[in-house]
C-alpha cells in the first residue's frame, strides 16, 4: 500500500477589497436562505399538529397540551432565527463599512552603516481610512 499524494497546499489567497464584500453578503445571504428553511419548517409544524397542513393528516387529533407544547417548541426556534437575524444584520452592516474604506500600505525603509557594513530593513503597515488616502 501507498502513501496517499497530497497535493502543495498553500495558505496564500489573494482577493481584493470587492471580492471580499462580495462574498462576505454572498455568506449571510445564503445563513437568510438557511433561516427562511428553518422558518418554514416551524411553521409546517405547527401546521401539522393543529391538522391543517396540505396532504398529510396527523393520525389523531391533537390534545391542547400538545399543541401548546409545539407552540413553545417554535416560539424557542424562531427565538434563536431572531438572534441569528440581529447578528446578521450586523455582519451586513459590517460588510458595507469595510467595503467604504480605502486600504493602504505604508512602507518604511532603514538604512543603516556600521564599519563598512551596510545594513537595510523594511517595514510595513497597513491602515485605511474612508474613501481613499488622506
Amino acid at each position: 500500500m501507498s502513501f496517499p499524494k497530497i497535493p502543495n497546499v498553500t495558505s496564500e489567497i489573494n482577493l481584493n477589497k470587492e471580492q471580499i464584500t462580495n462574498l462576505l453578503i454572498a455568506s449571510i445571504a445564503f445563513e437568510e436562505l438557511a433561516l427562511s428553511h428553518i422558518i418554514n419548517a416551524e411553521a409546517e409544524k405547527i401546521q401539522y399538529i393543529l391538522g391543517t397542513l396540505d396532504g398529510v393528516t396527523p393520525p389523531s387529533v391533537a390534545t391542547i397540551a400538545e399543541v401548546l407544547q409545539v407552540n413553545n417548541s417554535a416560539e424557542t426556534m424562531m427565538r434563536s432565527v431572531i438572534k441569528n437575524q440581529m447578528l446578521l444584520q450586523y455582519k451586513l452592516e459590517d460588510a458595507i463599512k469595510y467595503s467604504e474604506f480605502e486600504i493602504n500600505l505604508n512602507v518604511a525603509t532603514v538604512t543603516a552603516e556600521y564599519d563598512n557594513v551596510t545594513v537595510t530593513a523594511n517595514d510595513l503597515a497597513y491602515y485605511y481610512t474612508k474613501g481613499g488616502a488622506v
